[in-house]
């Protein structure tokens, strides 16, 4: 089935330290064990909740431990506590914040890795296996599209939106933004018209962005847009029937932590609210009813291990 083309433009330089790589690296001993590793996710955090979502898509609950952190971090700089040991063990005097995402070695007691990307790679490649019911998210010869749906939902769906809803830039650059927000749903929503998933009929890591990204847009920056933007975007039947889809999935909707992700922003926006924070686009507690099997939307709790 054809399908429009998915415009990318150059991704953002990370600030990330420790690069390691599970099973990639000859020299760095990082091979992939079970119950070797852990990591450590905040589910308020969109990256965090893409790994959850994976790590859970790949039925690595027994394999590699989650220890979930608070919401909001409790250290003056931004960073939790419960990472502080693990960070300064893993370089002496760390310069910044002992933030999530981490996946960590137990067996030395230092960080592997902090970089989403790595961690949600090795995951599949390394813990994956071949079970019949688990998605092959990183099918051969999908990298290239799959990198590009990621580039295209942290710049032009999660940064445009954030551009599209700040108070304190010129009208000019919020319609720019928007208009750029606007085209790229236009084109996800054509090609969910015609195919089951964003590259085809199969469940790929390209599907766990941009579900991601779809939260976000409805729960933290819709908040700072005007109705008739809120209305704009909403108007992508395809789109968002497609995450409610994934919401039902267990794999997706159990992880999704509401509150947190309203207490992460609150506690981190420094914008104003806008009318179109009124206008809830879906009802994600609903649809996420199914997954959770009567469980109560699931909070993050510092030292919890899932």
């Amino acid at each position: 089935m054809p399908s429009t083309p998915l415009t990318t433009v150059p991704s953002l330089p990370s600030s990330r330290s420790f690069p390691s790589r599970i099973g990639c690296d000859a020299n760095s001993g990082y091979h992939a064990v079970s119950r070797r590793y852990r990591l450590h996710l905040s589910l308020s955090c969109p990256d965090c909740l893409q790994i959850a979502v994976t790590h859970s898509l790949l039925g690595l609950e027994d394999t590699l431990p989650v220890v979930l952190l608070p919401a909001i971090p409790d250290r003056p700089d931004g960073g939790h506590s419960a990472l502080h040991a693990l960070y300064e063990a893993s370089s002496h005097r760390h310069p910044g914040p002992a933030v999530a995402p981490v996946l960590s070695d137990s067996w030395t007691g230092r960080i592997v890795t902090t970089h989403s990307s790595h961690i949600l790679r090795d995951l599949a490649r390394h813990f994956g296996g071949d079970a019949q019911d688990r998605p092959l998210l990183y099918p051969q010869g999908a990298e290239k599209e799959i990198q590009a749906v990621e580039r295209l939902c942290e710049n032009r769906i999660d940064h445009a939106a954030q551009v599209a809803g700040q108070a304190d830039i010129d009208e000019a650059a919020r319609h720019t933004a928007l208009g750029s927000l606007l085209r790229v749903l236009g084109s996800l929503e054509w090609r969910l018209a015609h195919q089951k998933f964003v590259l085809g009929d199969e469940m790929t890591a390209a599907d766990v962005r941009l579900w991601v990204a779809l939260v976000q847009l409805d729960t933290v920056h819709r908040l700072h847009l005007d109705v008739a933007a809120v209305h704009r975007i909403a108007d992508h039947p395809h789109l968002w029937r497609y995450a409610r889809r994934l919401a039902a999935h267990p794999a997706f909707g159990r992880h999704l932590d509401l509150n947190g992700i309203a207490h992460r922003h609150h506690n981190r926006c420094q914008g104003l609210e806008a009318a179109g924070a009124a206008v809830q686009i879906l009802d994600w507690a609903v649809h996420i009813a199914d997954s959770t099997a009567g469980e109560p939307v699931r909070a993050g709790t510092g030292g919890r291990t899932a």
